[in-house]
């Protein structure tokens, strides 16, 4: 019985080469019921996460055997599986790299347990909402990826076309980081990846329309000099 109930938790993977870390996140994740598997090194992590197929992968970028960026970007030719990178890198350009590479979020050690927790719960519930309808719903935000139509709190809202694929986009991979130059690339093509000003005036915009308070926005979160990630609700 043991047994069964272990392979209906959802599968965590940490790579990390701190024996210290392993342990402590062994400690909670098991007390949230989660099923653990670990690895110390790049190349056995690699073989771990073909072999035991996790829901989530906790990676560590200061491996001894290969860095965390190759990786994620060896994991990202086969697997869109979430990853969340643990580092004492606090550089933005070391969390864009991370980011940019495929990896889903980013979190500085020291960390906190409830932070490391609601982005697990986060990147589970993107697994899940991505194979469920495609309606999406983040609090009173609610988008309808078939019929394009957006409302809040029961209200339509009329968006242009980019303000529609910019939410769009941020919704399909809500709770996840996405850099600036993610972004720029997927909704301007590559010759804008170098003008953030103008990413900046349409979030400004989109904001206006989704948010109680632009100033202060619930839904299209800020990730400062990185990008910017669409919060789930409940």
């Amino acid at each position: 019985m043991a047994d069964e109930k272990s392979s209906l938790l959802p599968r965590i993977l940490v790579i990390d080469d701190e024996l210290a870390i392993r342990r402590f996140l062994h400690t909670i994740l098991s007390n949230e019921e989660f099923s653990l598997h670990e690895a110390e090194g790049g190349h056995s992590g690699l073989a771990a996460a073909a072999a035991f197929r996790p829901d989530v992968i906790l990676l560590d970028l200061g491996l001894p055997d290969l860095d965390g960026i190759e990786v994620i970007r060896r994991i990202r030719e086969w697997s869109q599986v979430p990853i969340i990178v643990l580092s004492v890198r606090e550089r933005e350009d070391d969390k864009v790299a991370a980011l940019d590479a495929g990896a889903d979020d980013y979190l500085t050690k020291p960390f906190g347990v409830g932070e490391l927790l609601a982005r697990i719960r986060a990147s589970l519930r993107r697994t899940l909402q991505q194979a469920a309808e495609p309606i999406f719903t983040s609090g009173g935000l609610i988008l309808d990826l078939n019929l394009r139509q957006v409302t809040v709190n029961g209200v339509e809202i009329p968006l242009t076309p980019t303000e529609y694929d910019l939410l769009r986009l941020l919704v399909t991979h809500a709770g996840k980081v996405l850099t600036h130059s993610q972004i720029l690339k997927q909704i301007w093509g590559i010759a804008y990846q170098e003008q953030p000003h103008v990413l900046r005036v349409n979030i400004s915009n989109l904001r206006r329309k989704i948010e109680a308070d632009p100033s202060r926005p619930r839904y299209i979160v800020t990730e400062p000099g990185v990008g910017y990630r669409l919060k789930i609700i409940e």
